[in-house]
């Protein structure tokens, strides 16, 4: 399905999004993108339905195109002080303080937002409806895996590499044989039979 622009009477709009909320380990990262008026590309669509190729060769089409783009995150540490949902907000929230513009509306993936100084509208399903959501995503996810893959190689045994810090057997079976990590989430479960050692 061709993705939209979201026209607000043209004003600057930014579009964000966010990886790894369900992630065991790591942080999670957010983007947020403007794209120039009545940008049209067929190929943007929400990053978990592209591969991993197409997702990387479209992370440098968004960042040709834009007219701005950043990228930030929130380390485990301040997910397990914050909640994960609050840490996803702050880390988008980051990204938009860090763009070369100042956008006037924003759109966000998802049905939560926080206080913020310019006006924004929660779209549920965003990456998959609107291209600078869209683009947002694939800049969040591409950027998470990579650092991911940088923490893979001092931290091996936890296929990170691959399994991108979520919750697979292979990651479950080497938190059980050698223990968390400093960068896993205490506040996730990060055994099934585990009991919480933070409240969210």
């Amino acid at each position: 399905m061709k993705l939209l622009p979201f026209h607000t009477s043209g004003l600057v709009e930014a579009g964000c999004d966010e990886a790894g909320r369900g992630c065991l380990a790591g942080p999670v990262f957010a983007a947020a993108v403007v794209l120039p008026p009545d940008y049209d590309n067929e190929e943007l669509n929400d990053s978990k339905q592209l591969s991993e190729a197409r997702r990387e060769a479209l992370r440098h089409v968004v960042e040709r195109d834009a007219v701005a783009w950043a990228v930030a995150s929130c380390t485990p540490a301040e997910i397990d002080r914050l909640n994960i949902l609050r840490a996803s907000l702050t880390a988008m929230q980051r990204a938009l303080d860090m763009l070369s513009v100042v956008p006037q509306h924003i759109i966000v993936d998802g049905n939560r937002w926080q206080p913020y100084p310019v006006p924004a509208t929660t779209i549920v399903h965003g990456d998959a409806t609107y291209m600078s959501i869209a683009a947002a995503s694939i800049l969040a996810k591409t950027y998470r895996d990579e650092h991911m893959r940088r923490l893979a190689a001092e931290y091996p045994a936890y296929g990170w590499d691959h399994n991108m810090g979520y919750p697979s057997p292979e990651h479950r079976e080497a938190i059980r044989r050698f223990g968390p990590t400093p960068h896993h989430r205490r506040s996730f479960r990060l055994l099934p039979e585990a009991q919480l050692t933070l409240e969210l």
